[in-house]
């Protein structure tokens, strides 16, 4: 398993650094991509409990929705995003009338929609509006290098020291020593990079940036557990060999970058 997760990682890393570095339309292509993949394995872990089953509608609207708000934050227009958030909710609501009387789960088919949308692509398009910004590249390349060095770090600290679970009512295996490995490899990873990239930047700000970065990142996880624990299914998908789907892969990445954007964009 740990084979696997370091040759898919490896061979994955060409495309990360070339879309990272290219920005612009590859970027936000990539983006989209990935937001379409991340939202269809989100409706196979919301829609697999008990059974149920989206409406082909709201399921089909949601997957559109989806990578027009990561277009509309490409070009940088956030009243845009709150429009198509809004019309999202008014079309899928008008759908539910018509199905209100033979569905009983419709509502609920909704408002897991709804979710969806504000999970991933909402939360995918801070990628796109930091990749936009002053020294773009340098902060994603930040971010990821944090993220996945909190993932490696908490998962090797966990799988060899770890003693005390972390919330197990969720996640079983996580560890409360995972996670202080985790949140110790995103401030020594973010540090050493801001250094030698972004060292305009103060460090006690930065430090604090990691922290809760860290954090995030960790919530983000923990969340996606829930949402796998409630469905009783271990991935959200197995297109990553070793690491799951897509969603298990930027989980994490997910609640770390409105944090980011947050920082850079009001702190700094």
């Amino acid at each position: 398993m740990h084979l696997k997760r370091w040759i898919t990682g490896i061979a994955a890393l060409p495309f990360l650094f070339l879309m990272i570095y290219r920005g612009g339309l590859l970027f936000a292509v990539s983006v989209s991509i990935i937001c379409f993949l991340a939202m269809w394995e989100y409706f196979r872990i919301v829609f697999n409990a008990r059974g149920k089953t989206i409406s082909g509608i709201i399921l089909l609207v949601g997957l559109v929705v989806g990578p027009i708000i990561i277009w509309a934050a490409y070009k940088n227009a956030l009243d845009l995003i709150i429009i198509i958030v809004a019309f999202n909710l008014i079309s899928s609501g008008l759908f539910t009338f018509t199905q209100f009387k033979s569905d009983p789960f419709i509502l609920e088919n909704l408002t897991k929609q709804i979710l969806g949308i504000i999970y991933i692509p909402i939360l995918l398009s801070f990628l796109v509006l930091i990749r936009g910004g002053t020294d773009g590249m340098l902060w994603i390349f930040s971010l990821l290098f944090v993220v996945f060095a909190g993932d490696i770090g908490a998962f090797y600290v966990g799988s060899y020291l770890g003693r005390h679970k972390l919330c197990p009512s969720v996640s079983p295996k996580k560890t409360i020593e995972g996670s202080i490995g985790g949140l110790t490899s995103n401030l020594v990873v973010g540090v050493l990079f801001n250094y030698f990239f972004l060292s305009y930047l103060p460090l006690g700000t930065s430090i604090l940036l990691f922290l809760f970065i860290g954090i995030a990142g960790q919530a983000g996880d923990l969340f996606e557990s829930a949402l796998k624990r409630s469905a009783n299914i271990k991935d959200s998908g197995s297109l990553l060999p070793g690491h799951g789907g897509i969603l298990d892969r930027i989980d994490a990445l997910l609640f770390a970058a409105p944090v980011a954007y947050f920082f850079k964009e009001f702190i700094f």
